[in-house]
């Protein structure tokens, strides 16, 4: 045996490394799109990321940023590092667990589990082959790989459920020894560490008690199964409710109830809470040695050594208490820590019994309470949150049609075309909806994607099938992506063989698995009631399914072996086969998937942040949308220190009083931010939304004295009904004087805008509520005074502008509000007047672009968006300098944007057909017909292509074509163009989709 578990030890370290090495040589060198600058910035410095957090990710972060000696740009490829290793940890693990279970298929069932005999030399290849190409096949597979080189908590994920099963093995293995329950509690140490990083480990519970079933009871029966299968299941909702906000919940009630009735000081009842639930575990200890319960004693010790890795929460209310600059919900008490575990803030979906998408509440209940310390007790935020509640009669059974919003219902009837509005759904059509949608498009789509082939990257993008027609024959779009990857179903063939192999000789273990790949793929899909519209793919949830999925892909080799036995005599040669052939599954993979992967040359997320916060002036105010238009940036700042002098406001935040509070605080060069009204104004539950209550008596408002209206609580702007009590509005038209001599004299209104400055501002806010958010912009636009810069990122959604864009000056990438108005703001029709020597500094000499003209990185529908806003600003740049007949500076824009975005890396897009009037104002005709040609061509071939081929999916994908050639029609009747044939060619194909618009 010794030299099997030599030979399995060192192939599964080369199969490490193999994995390593790909993770580190396509690993993205900076913080990418999504949570990933949260999470690096949050790991560097130990801050408080959105809910639940992963504080084992950080920690462990923090640490391995330690390794960059004070070289702040090689923080994120270190924390980026870390999902690499961790992947590659998880790659190894499922390299053992792949060949323990093919000795198991090759070695006699009773032999195995008394001896271990050891496995012949031919044996002991084909088990480390089957190890190899299962392992390498997950390792190159597009989910986990994508995982891999990002600085996000899904690889870490992986690893800490591969752990388990390899641990659980072990345990298997040496069931009979004294002291194997170690390995039981080494199972529950991970598991606690592992909330710490996400939730997506305890599904692995049921597959681990199905083995200690089958190990402990040599004649299994299916009751026993059952009975197995409950039992985890309440193992693990135990953890899910009982330990994760179950213990600090119980804690927060014996803090208000000893604070508030006994009248003991602040964090008494924490601590008389924590006496009692030690003295508890005390007595179950005390109980098993007593009794003499192994079962006891062992349960007693998973429980305290889940505890004990579940304690790295505890950096979450330490690190908020000394409120850093990123400190999300702000849970820095036992309360409102309890309100961050359960994620309060993102609300709830149906899950076994709710109501149906067109139903009416009835009622409505009070919420969770809030609670904030005050003289010494805990007073109560009110008024508390309403939460709708619904008749019986409008609740159905595993609601999966759930959502009223309109977008949604549109989509639920792609699926579903027999549903008709204001009819509740039949329980037909709603399982119709989680067969079609959820599970068929939302897991079996991706995991086609990773073992048999992706179409594109495009969102919606399909499976390819060996069947697919070639790249040749569709859109260049869709034909040329990187993603375009074809596997040729090969390792889902190889798996299906697995699977196959493993029911005939080891049934017990294929239900095993089975099980791992049914608790982290459908299961999930039924959890999470995924909506029918997402911000974007979601593949990266189901990476455990395509883990199980590997075990028998592995496992398949021994199944060729097999098969191999009628034509292949020499056992040397078959074994030989079996594995070569086996090894053309991860082969494929990692070949089709390399250049869509390699992310090793982009920077496109940083750069865009930089340029974004260097469109500022120095002290600047910056609002952002969420995401990927402010977690780069929270990124640069925290961890590169650029431009910490820019104070980024995120407008969804700005709807929380947490968040307010702290825009009240300096960070680092930015002073708190010149909000006027106190924490009460801004408290949950109080002007949260103010209504438009017209008033025919009240013409406009004075933004100042409208703000110290609201501020004071005045009884002028109060509307009441019932107990309910709230701020409103009675007009939507708002002025603001302006003080232009002192505006003068703080040097901000540009030498070609003098005459543009105004004494009052003038805008409507509109016939609608006016949120917090809205609010606090306007507390701030009034109390500023003009003396820090105010700005919009060119990003935010333009209801957000709040109808103040007359008074915008576009500076770079952001939009400044300042006392000016552009006389032809009502002709030009766009947003923001191009203030050209700031705009062209920016764009020409200060901005980044590193990677945008190497058509050899791959940039997804995602990184495309960000060079798509470069192009507009290029554009308006351009034709401000044409506007003002200034030619050679137009052409060079227009040059300037070409060289640095061409269309082999960055294809053209709708903004690119604006510069045409440039280029040919600037004498490069061909070039301009060039661009209009091509998006010409291609914008048919592609809507051609969507109108036979389920177009139905990818209407954003049309839509934005259908733009493309509204641009260039555009572009060719502009009089310096004047290109009759290109606008008419543009127009007959747009003119059937706009005739059907309009009928």
């Amino acid at each position: 045996m010794q030299s099997f578990n030599r030979l399995n030890n060192l192939v599964g370290w080369v199969v490490f490394a193999l994995a390593l090495a790909t993770y580190l040589l396509t690993l993205e060198p900076t913080a990418s799109f999504w949570d990933c600058g949260e999470f690096i910035a949050c790991s560097y410095k130990l801050l408080v990321p959105h809910p639940p957090g992963a504080p084992t990710f950080l920690i462990l972060g923090r640490l391995l940023s330690l390794l960059s000696f004070g070289n702040r740009e090689h923080v994120a490829p270190l924390i980026n590092a870390l999902s690499g290793l961790s992947s590659a940890f998880t790659v190894l693990f499922l390299f053992w667990i792949i060949t323990r279970m093919a000795r198991k298929l090759l070695l006699a069932r009773t032999e195995f589990e008394t001896e271990t005999p050891e496995p012949t030399s031919l044996q002991i290849w084909l088990i480390l082959g089957a190890g190899a190409v299962g392992a390498l096949s997950f390792a190159f597979s597009d989910s986990f790989w994508f995982n891999a080189v990002e600085g996000e908590v899904y690889a870490m994920s992986s690893l800490c459920t591969a752990a388990v099963v390899w641990i659980m093995l072990k345990w298997e293995e040496r069931a009979d020894e004294p002291d194997a329950d170690k390995w039981l509690i080494l199972i529950a140490y991970v598991i606690g560490l592992s909330i710490g990083v996400h939730l997506l480990n305890l599904l692995a519970v049921p597959a681990l008690a199905l083995i200690y079933y089958y190990r402990r009871h040599p004649n299994p029966t299916v009751l026993g199964g059952v009975i197995t299968l409950v039992v985890s299941l309440v193992i693990v909702g135990s953890v899910l409710v009982g330990i994760i906000p179950g213990l600090p919940t119980l804690a927060g009630s014996f803090e208000v109830f000893f604070v508030n009735s006994i009248g003991l000081p602040f964090d008494a009842g924490l601590l008389i809470f924590l006496g009692l639930f030690v003295g508890l575990i005390w007595l179950g200890f005390r109980q098993s040695f007593q009794r003499r319960s192994q079962l006891l004693n062992t349960s007693m010790l998973c429980f305290v050594f889940i505890l004990i890795g579940y304690s790295t929460y505890l950096i979450v209310p330490i690190r908020a208490a000394f409120k850093p600059t990123i400190n999300e919900n702000d849970p820095s008490d036992v309360l409102s820590f309890v309100s961050y575990l359960k994620r309060e803030q993102y609300g709830s979906r149906p899950l076994l019994y709710g109501p149906q998408y067109n139903a009416q509440p009835d009622h409505y209940e009070d919420g969770t309470p809030r609670y904030r310390r005050e003289g010494g007790k805990y007073v109560e935020i009110l008024p508390r949150a309403q939460e709708p509640g619904y008749a019986d009669a409008d609740k159905m059974l595993l609601p999966r049609i759930y959502s009223p919003d309109p977008a949604h219902i549109q989509e639920y009837k792609k699926w579903i075309p027999d549903l008709v509005e204001g009819q509740k759904p039949t329980m037909g059509q709603n399982l119709g909806f989680l067969f079609r949608y959820q599970i068929g498009h939302m897991f079996w789509r991706y995991f086609g994607w990773n073992y048999i082939g992706r179409d594109s990257d495009i969102q919606q993008a399909g499976v390819l099938t060996p069947f697919a027609p070639s790249a040749s024959t569709v859109p260049a779009r869709i034909g040329q992506s990187f993603a375009r990857n074809n596997f040729f179903a090969i390792p889902l063939i190889l798996g299906l063989i697995g699977l196959f192999v493993q029911l005939r000789r080891r049934g017990h273990d294929a239900l095993i698995v089975g099980l791992l790949f049914l608790f982290t793929g459908i299961a999930i899909v039924v959890y999470l009631n995924q909506p029918p519209l997402e911000p974007r793919e979601r593949d990266y949830t189901f990476t455990g399914a395509t883990f199980a999925f590997a075990i028998w892909i592995g496992l398949g080799v021994i199944g060729i072996a097999q098969a191999l036995q009628a034509v292949l005599k020499a056992d040397n040669l078959r074994t030989g086969v079996a594995v070569l052939l086996g090894l053309g599954a991860p082969a494929i993979l990692a070949a089709q998937g390399w250049n869509d992967h390699d992310r090793s040359g982009r920077y496109n997320s940083v750069d865009s942040a930089r340029n974004l916060l260097n469109s500022c002036a120095p002290n600047a105010i910056l609002f952002t949308n969420g995401d990927n238009d402010t977690f780069p940036l929270w990124y640069v700042q925290e961890v590169e220190g650029v431009r910490t002098d820019v104070r980024v406001a995120v407008l969804s935040y700005l709807n929380t009083d947490w968040y307010i509070a702290q825009m009240k605080r300096p960070s680092y060069k930015s002073a708190p931010l010149p909000i006027s009204m106190g924490d009460a104004a801004y408290a949950q539950g109080n002007n949260d939304m103010l209504p438009f209550m017209p008033n025919a008596a009240v013409d406009s408002l004075d933004l100042k004295q409208f703000i110290g209206l609201v501020g004071s609580g005045s009884p002028l702007l109060k509307y009441s009904e019932g107990g309910y009590t709230t701020s409103t509005y009675p007009t939507p038209k708002f002025f603001m004087k302006v003080d232009t001599a002192a505006v003068k004299t703080l040097g901000i209104v540009p030498a070609d805008r003098q005459n543009q400055l105004v004494s009052e501002l003038r805008w409507s806010m509109g016939k609608r509520a006016i949120e917090k958010k809205n609010l606090v912009i306007l507390d701030m636009i009034a109390t500023n005074n003009w003396k820090r810069p105010i700005y919009f990122s060119s990003t935010v959604t333009p209801s957000d502008y709040m109808n103040l864009e007359p008074y915008f000056q576009l500076e770079g990438m952001a939009y400044r509000l300042l006392p000016l108005r552009d006389p032809n703001y009502d002709k030009r029709g766009e947003e923001g007047y191009v203030e050209k020597p700031i705009c062209y500094n920016e764009l020409m000499n200060v901005f980044r672009y590193r990677g945008l003209s190497n058509a050899n990185i791959f940039y997804d529908e995602n990184n495309l968006r960000f060079p798509a806003n470069y192009r507009d600003k290029f554009a308006r740049l351009a034709n401000a300098y044409l506007a003002e007949g200034n030619t050679a500076k137009a052409k060079e824009v227009a040059s300037k944007c070409l060289a640095v975005m061409p269309d082999a890396a960055i294809p053209y897009d709708y903004y690119t057909p604006q510069l045409i009037p440039a280029l040919v104002a600037g004498g490069e005709k061909a070039k301009a017909d060039d661009i209009m040609d091509k998006l010409t061509t291609r914008s048919i071939q592609v809507l051609n292509y969507y109108q036979s081929h389920d177009g139905a999916l990818f209407d954003d994908s049309q839509r934005q074509y259908l733009y493309v050639l509204q641009s260039i029609y555009q572009a060719a009747s502009n009089p310096l163009v004047h290109d009759e044939a290109r606008a008419k060619k543009a127009y007959a194909v747009l003119e059937p989709y706009l005739r059907a618009q309009q009928q």
